[in-house]
């Protein structure tokens, strides 16, 4: 399926194994009440309460006399601990437990026979209690009160020795966030006791809110609190010496109601009715962690998603604010079939560079936080596809990071994008949507790079013909490139085109959209460091950076152009300045080859190819400017380095495309001769070869040297006469020195042959079209040599007297018209002879015309 679930918790198999041998080994030893208690037939009581900040996992059961009994699982050691036990038949609402396993607080209320054992019963109490267990010691009520209550510890962020003070939040029914300060001290050695536990420190950490969710993982409360009917979402971060400030204020266009009460991630919550969770708005917080920052760049991301509560049995509304880009997107989602009741809630997924939108039975929208401007970058399945039916049907808790909770089968799961599905899922989808939607997740999952990549362009292979929204090539090269630079770099996302795709109009089946701008966040602290320092350079950007600031080739383009036509006229700028941009090209192939050290079937690389270097050193040049311009704090050589990669990955990818398919139709690595027919084979990598062109010649990127003479090569073996030279005449096919070189050697002079080289020749600029004839031993060749020779000649011819120019000829023939012309000819070769020297080829003279002419009345005549 899309998700893969990798379990790293399980009651069934990592509790109740350790609770029978408990049970067995207290048994034996006949201890009664000292041990875990004995759970016989009451396995339904075992559930998850909590999971800490370092992953341990707290749970609860009863025994068949209703003692409550508290364990944990230490995910390091893979290790059960028994905590404590209440010996009275009570249920409990929260558990948690400090970093250094000495303290234990929780939070119980009566169990009843009747109606809901959560239920508050008149005059009742709930009860928090904060137990000494290093070891069991004493209790110390800190409420009882009517009125639910929920706690958890604070975590540091680097955990060492023991810590003399521990800070517990209390989250109450009531509205208001408190934080009790616990000193402990050891007595009689290891022995872990509260100090002065009658006068325990408090502050009141938040009050007056409707809505609250914990981050274990960063530390952080998120709330929201109604002021004048509008919802203002606030974010408190807890610092190592347990401090906290408050980071941000944000306005949210939701309607919440004064009266409600919703917690998320305070421990693992049942009061809720779960049969009836699609009842009930949905509103939670992802941020990507720095955790990921060994694999992944920091994204500085701040998503909000919400769903308000369900209405109707036709569709399904779901909002997501993007505070990092400044605009939200809401979501409206057919359910198809009006029969098709809603059973479950809607959970949201945070899957680093995606968020999971996912309805059991129903739709599951894979969401791209990082680049969400365009619907066609998120891909969208509905119920009647195979990989919402493969999904979990329970409800799914979302915790920090990319922990997910099944509450409902106690398992708690690392939720990641499959990989290996996506990939099968590519080949088997038929939408444009889809197929831009899954190349993204593939390429942003990681891994080897090299397989993948050699997995996409075996699926671009097979399927080139059959995307019409977009260009697959481009696609993939753009893309790949993008993922092979950027999570080496923060703000490189800002900077380095995404998608070959600026637009998307294209309707998404099942799905519809509606964006808006939304008011940014607004930061409550001045310094910032890690996650906040990208959030805060997020929001910067989009309030200062339009247009956006991603490159593209255009001054490339422009440069090229003038340098192109420069070098057609002859004049051409400082070669200081040409020099650099071929060296820059020189260090691209370099960086190119020593990254790989296989040898390649295709043969490229085996010429100068001068245009194309331009192109490269230009690209490097222009893509460092302006990673200069915009990229703080980067030292210079590593964004060269960076550029030389990005430049060297363009190039790579369309060698790899080159080698699958050279590969696949096992041709030779030797460049083909224009001598013979063209095999099947040799159509299909020339059909392949001009799908590239038409891609790179688009975004104006580089191609590899060698590859246009290579192209033309197999145009000519491929394509009638009129099709080559109608693909020539529309830049499909570049005639480079090299590749006409060989085809003048090559073929020999049938008439067919002539044809074609005549046709060719004459298309050919003319500093080249001058060198070629050279090698073509042919009249019409010496015909156009004389042309050129004669128009050089009179460009700037200025008519004399007849008595300076008429004079005896030593090869005059008896045609007077070409005697006369001939002598002009030669009048000006005399004169201006270091002028109109035809660059070392001293043979070609009037007398080289004169011949030429004859030759060509002659064939004309039919003498």
């Amino acid at each position: 399926m899309a998700l893969r679930l990798v379990s790293d918790f399980d009651l069934r198999k990592d509790v109740l194994p350790w609770l029978r041998a408990q049970r067995v080994a207290s048994a034996a030893a006949g201890a009664r009440g000292g041990g875990p208690g004995v759970l016989e037939n009451n396995y339904e009581s075992l559930r998850i309460l909590n999971v800490e900040r370092n992953g341990n996992v707290i749970y609860t059961y009863k025994d068949n006399k209703g003692n409550v009994f508290f364990g944990l699982y230490d995910c390091q050691t893979r290790q059960n601990e028994h905590l404590y036990t209440f010996e009275k038949d009570l249920h409990v609402v929260s558990c948690s437990v400090n970093s250094d396993r000495t303290l234990l607080a929780a939070s119980l209320v009566h169990s009843t026979k009747e109606g809901r054992k959560n239920e508050l019963q008149p005059g009742s109490k709930c009860l928090t209690l904060l137990v000494e267990i290093h070891p069991v010691n004493n209790v110390k009520v800190l409420k009882a009160v009517d009125s639910y209550i929920w706690v958890q510890f604070l975590y540091p962020h680097v955990e060492s020795h023991p810590l003399p003070e521990n800070h517990l939040l209390l989250v109450s029914e009531e509205k208001y966030i408190e934080k009790f300060h616990i000193q402990v001290i050891q007595e009689d050695g290891s022995r872990v006791v509260i100090k002065d536990s009658g006068h325990l420190l408090r502050e009141r950490v938040a009050e007056d809110f409707v809505w609250a969710q914990w981050d274990m993982s960063e530390q952080r409360l998120y709330y929201i609190d109604l002021k004048k009917s509008r919802s203002i979402l606030k974010c408190l971060q807890f610092s190592v010496d347990e401090k906290f400030n408050l980071m941000f204020e944000a306005p949210l266009d939701i309607t919440l109601n004064d009266s409600g009460f919703k917690l998320v991630n305070f421990g693992c919550d049942d009061l809720q009715d779960q049969e009836n969770l699609s009842k009930h708005l949905t509103l939670c917080v992802f941020t990507n962690h720095t955790a990921l920052l060994n694999t992944f760049l920091l994204l500085g991301s701040l998503c909000v998603c919400y769903s308000p509560k369900f209405d109707s049995w036709e569709k399904f509304t779901y909002s997501v604010f993007y505070f990092h880009k400044g605009h939200g997107k809401t979501f409206t989602a057919a359910l198809g079939s009006v029969d098709s009741h809603v059973t479950k809630g809607l959970t949201f997924l945070n899957l680093d560079y995606y968020l999971a939108v996912y309805l059991p039975g129903h739709f599951f929208h894979l969401l791209n936080i990082q680049h969400p401007d365009l619907i066609c970058h998120s891909l969208f399945l509905t119920g009647n596809s195979e990989v919402v039916d493969m999904l979990p049907h329970s409800p799914l808790q979302s915790l920090s990071g990319s922990l997910v909770l099944d509450w409902c089968s106690g398992k708690l799961y690392r939720a990641l994008l499959n990989q290996s599905y996506l990939l099968q899922f590519l080949w088997n989808t038929r939408l444009d949507c889809e197929k831009m939607a899954v190349l993204h997740c593939v390429l942003s999952c990681g891994g080897d790079r090299r397989f993948l990549e050699a997995k996409i362009i075996q699926w671009i292979s097979e399927n080139i013909s059959t995307c019409h929204s977009f260009d697959l090539i481009q696609e993939f090269i753009i893309a790949s490139s993008y993922w092979s630079i950027c999570p080496e770099t923060s703000n490189m996302d800002k900077l380095l085109p995404y998608s070959s795709v600026l637009t998307w109009n294209t309707e998404i089946p099942g799905i519809t959209l509606v964006t808006e701008e939304i008011a940014l966040p607004f930061m409550k602290v001045h310094s910032f460091k890690g996650y906040w320092e990208k959030l805060n350079s997020n929001l910067e950007y989009v309030k200062y950076s339009k247009p956006h600031l991603h490159y593209n080739n255009s001054m490339v383009r422009r440069e090229w152009h003038s340098l192109i036509s420069e070098e057609k006229t002859g004049r051409r700028r400082s070669m200081v300045y040409v020099k650099n941009i071929l060296d820059n090209a020189t260090k691209v192939i370099s960086n190119l080859e020593a990254r790989n050290l296989e040898p390649r079937l295709t043969p490229l690389f085996q010429e100068e190819d001068n245009h194309q270097r331009l192109l490269m050193g230009l690209m490097v040049s222009e893509l460092k400017d302006h990673l200069l311009r915009h990229l703080q704090g980067v030292e210079k050589k590593k964004i060269e380095q960076m550029v030389l990669d990005y430049v060297s990955k363009l190039l790579d990818l369309v060698c790899q495309i080159m080698e699958t398919s050279w590969r696949k139709h096992s041709l030779h690595p030797c460049v083909p001769h224009f001598s013979g027919r063209a095999s099947a084979a040799e159509f299909k990598v020339f059909h392949i070869m001009t799908r590239i062109l038409e891609a790179t010649k688009n975004l104006f990127l580089p191609l590899p040297p060698g590859f246009h003479t290579l192209h033309t090569i197999l145009g000519v073996h491929c394509l009638p006469l009129h099709n080559l030279l109608h693909y020539i005449d529309s830049g499909v096919l570049l005639l480079t020195e090299t590749a006409v070189t060989r085809l003048m050697k090559d073929l020999d002079n049938t008439e067919k042959n002539e044809k074609l080289k005549f046709s060719i020749i004459v298309r050919l600029p003319p500093l080249i079209g001058q060198k070629i004839c050279r090698l073509w031993d042919h009249p019409m060749s010496s015909n156009i040599i004389s042309r050129n020779h004669v128009k050089r000649l009179l460009q700037n011819y200025k008519k004399k007297p007849p008595s300076s120019v008429i004079h005896k000829s030593s090869f005059s023939v008896e045609f007077l018209p070409l005697n006369y012309f001939v002598e002009i000819l030669t009048d000006i070769e005399s004169s201006n002879q270091a002028l109109y020297a035809f660059e070392g080829h001293d043979n070609v003279d009037a007398k080289f015309v004169e011949e030429a002419a004859l030759k060509h009345t002659m064939m004309l005549l039919g003498l």
